[in-house]
């Protein structure tokens, strides 16, 4: 994912707690299928709102303590950040409509 920016558990705080946009993070795994299947809605979604939102991709299995913290149990998961917070959570390969008609009201 090209303009989507890779997120871990060292540099979490940083890029996504204190970003100046919201922030998109898309919680996935390399295996899981349906991750597969978000992964270019999530690229599209970047490339359309690079002037009022930023996004990344965490790997769960490489950072466990992440997912841990906002207590994801399913991915895909997408989590919106505003202010540090969690605005909005969007679970499952759902279509590219569905996830902007959620985030639009936060941008």
């Amino acid at each position: 994912m090209a303009n989507v920016l890779e997120v871990n558990d060292q540099n979490f705080e940083e890029t996504v707690l204190k970003s100046d946009l919201p922030f998109l993070l898309d919680f996935s795994a390399e295996w899981c299928g349906p991750c597969k299947m978000m992964s270019p809605i999530v690229e599209e979604i970047c490339k359309e709102n690079e002037a009022n939102l930023r996004v990344g991709a965490l790997d769960i299995d490489k950072n466990p303590k992440t997912p841990a913290m906002f207590t994801v149990m399913s991915i895909p998961t997408l989590l919106l950040f505003k202010g540090g917070e969690v605005k909005e959570q969007i679970i499952g390969a759902v279509p590219k409509q569905a996830v902007m008609d959620r985030l639009q009201v936060h941008l």
